[in-house]
């Protein structure tokens, strides 16, 4: 039996419908990514096959147990602890239906208890403490009607992952989380046993889990076999197969209707039936339209050459600091991000830059030719109460965008809301729209210096390409708090990494920062200090000391290691672009080949350096 098999799902919103007869099936083993431009009801699709709630029409079949993660979970019990032990419910009814049977003597029907206890374990509180801490939850005495959003989505994400389903239906898992956190869980769900539906902007995630990929798209769902790559190939062809059926179809009713304007007096069978298909053509549904727009952050003004620089700047809420002597210049066209654990001190550095939090030490000099813009990961600066023109014009009729000014309906219409949108309450968006929405007005904020907090959540993937395109063509600078791996090996120029004790550090990517910590977590522990005054024997060598040419070869070493880093660094870059999956298709065999190589490259060379330090 499959996991889940729905049929004909149908849903609407007053006049507006979002699911037209959507199908998809879900088999043992499935892991399928569920994508879609924001409002095309991948939210609400998930939300019915998890029973969250009823569709129109349609039928959704469930078999065996499943666990869904919304946008907006609640928690059951009163502490995380709570929480966390009633998702392990079906563990202890295993083990008390396998013990009553021993006891009335029934093994026969106990031994596939038995079974299914020794592949899940007998005691799992020590999994359930590793997998809390792993998604970095609040401590199991926390009340979970204390919990931040964030907080409450970690813990949710652990029950989800604890309570070992048939299906997890997960909508935007990695909201929330941290870089390290995100690499685990992609780990945790390639080695997943069931089977998987998931919601996400994470392409990294996407490319690595999913074997399937099923995009809603005008109410219906189509499915793809392959990965995310694979899927970004085939939906262009489907596209161009399918406009040139369109085209046809259009042609062919413009012949037929010229036809029947020279025939007023068609009388015969074969003309009426030529009328007849005539008005069945019209009545075939238009292919729907691939919406996009386009955002340009760009000012054209001159700026300086500093916008903003920071010089020994600490910072902390108790007596250790989050940021300690930190220095930092920002330039025009520098594209900055930040990277580090919850709680680390991210968002505490963006407010610090923004101006809008004094640090404790040092100080902070701005031009007074930046003009700064925040995007909040709270998504604040949306009245949830005020329709969605009220929020685009501030209460005006019309907005300036550049030296334009433009009457707020054309202007969000250029951001795919149409008149149907102008009246509806911003509460009654998506997350996905809402934060289309905020990227419109920061688009009216002409700014200079732009400073995002986790601005990646709720953006579906065509949004966040523009999103990246805007980011690379502003001649101003951004700094973005993000755990989106592609858009940080995509866009940024530098990355700031916290790593403990208020310090950060400047790396040239997140790769070169990824490599750094593999390095650092490899190297070994430095030898005990002598508890004796007395001098420290000298280690005897083992081996023959290095030649000329192998001193030679040392002393370069390190460079040839940086420079094949940077190649894999910059490949990576190449392949993480989707237009090198529609644009050099032909190129990716060799690509990925040459990525493996350069691979096995650093790791030999890495080799060599170590063999030839021991013997330095």
């Amino acid at each position: 039996m499959k996991p889940l098999i729905a049929k004909g799902i149908e849903k609407a919103f007053g006049d507006r419908f979002i699911l037209r007869g959507a199908s998809i099936n879900i088999s043992p083993g499935d892991r399928v990514g569920l994508v879609g431009v924001n409002g095309s009801g991948k939210t609400t699709l998930l939300s019915i096959l998890a029973g969250d709630q009823d569709a129109d029409h349609g039928e959704v079949l469930r078999d065996g147990r499943h666990a869904y993660l919304p946008q907006a979970p609640t928690l059951p019990g009163r502490t995380v602890g709570e929480a966390i032990d009633e998702a392990l419910e079906w563990h202890t009814e295993l083990l008390n239906t396998y013990y009553a049977l021993l006891e009335e003597g029934r093994v026969d029907e106990a031994a596939p208890y038995q079974d299914r206890l020794d592949q899940a374990g007998w005691d799992l509180s020590h999994r359930a403490d590793s997998v809390l801490t792993q998604v970095q939850g609040p401590p199991r005495e926390a009340l979970t009607a204390d919990l931040s959003g964030g907080e409450t989505r970690r813990v949710a994400l652990a029950r989800c992952l604890l309570g070992q389903p048939d299906l997890l239906l997960l909508d935007e898992p990695t909201n929330h989380l941290d870089a390290d956190t995100v690499e685990w869980l992609q780990g945790y769900l390639q080695g997943f046993r069931g089977a998987i539906l998931l919601v996400t902007h994470d392409r990294y995630l996407l490319e690595a889990v999913a074997n399937r990929i099923v995009e809603v798209e005008d109410g219906q769902c189509v499915s793809y076999q392959g990965s995310y790559a694979d899927y970004l190939v085939a939906s262009v062809e489907r596209r161009g197969s399918q406009e040139k059926a369109e085209d046809r179809r259009l042609a062919l009713i413009e012949r037929e209707a010229a036809w029947a304007s020279r025939s007023p007096a068609a009388r015969s069978t074969k003309q009426k039936g030529r009328l007849k298909r005539l008005d069945e053509l019209k009545q075939q549904r238009a292919l729907s339209k691939k919406e996009t727009f386009e955002l340009d952050f760009s000012t054209g003004a001159r700026l300086p050459g500093t916008l903003l620089e920071l010089r020994d700047v600490s910072h902390g809420y108790t007596e250790t600091d989050l940021i300690s002597g930190f220095d930092l210049v920002v330039h025009p066209g520098d594209r900055i991000g930040i990277l580090g654990p919850n709680g680390a001190g991210k968002s505490t550095l963006l407010k610090i830059l923004a101006g809008s939090l004094s640090p404790r030490q040092g100080e902070m000099m701005r031009s007074g030719r930046v003009k700064v813009a925040v995007l909040d990961q709270h998504r604040t600066g949306l009245p949830l109460d005020g329709t969605v023109f009220e929020a685009a014009g501030g209460g005006n009729d019309w907005v300036k965008v550049g030296d334009q000014d433009l009457h707020v309906a054309s202007f969000l219409n250029r951001f795919l809301f149409g008149r149907e949108y102008l009246d509806q309450r911003v509460a009654a968006l998506s997350g996905g729209e809402r934060a289309r929405l905020l990227l419109a007005k920061l688009l009216l904020a002409g700014a200079n210096l732009l400073m995002l907090d986790e601005p990646t959540n709720d953006l579906d993937l065509q949004t966040l390409r523009v999103l990246e395109e805007a980011l690379l063509g502003m001649d101003g600078a951004c700094i973005v708090v993000t755990h989106d791996r592609a858009l940080l090996d995509r866009v940024c120029s530098s990355v700031l990494a916290f790593e403990g004790d208020g310090h950060i550090q400047t790396y040239a990517s997140r790769l070169q920062h990824v490599a750094a910590l593999a390095r650092r977590n490899k190297a070994p522990a430095p030898p005990p200090k002598a508890q004796s005054s007395a001098p420290a024997p000298k280690p005897q060598r083992t081996g023959k000391k290095l030649s000329y040419k192998e001193k030679t070869e040392l002393e370069a070493l390190p460079q040839t290691i940086e420079d094949l880093e940077q190649a894999v660094e910059d490949l990576n870059a190449v392949l993480a672009e989707p237009n090198t999956y529609t644009e050099r298709r032909d190129e990716l065999p060799a690509l990925t080949s040459k990525l493996a190589d350069l691979e096995r490259q650093v790791e030999e060379t890495y080799a060599r350096w170590e063999a030839l330090s021991e013997r330095a």
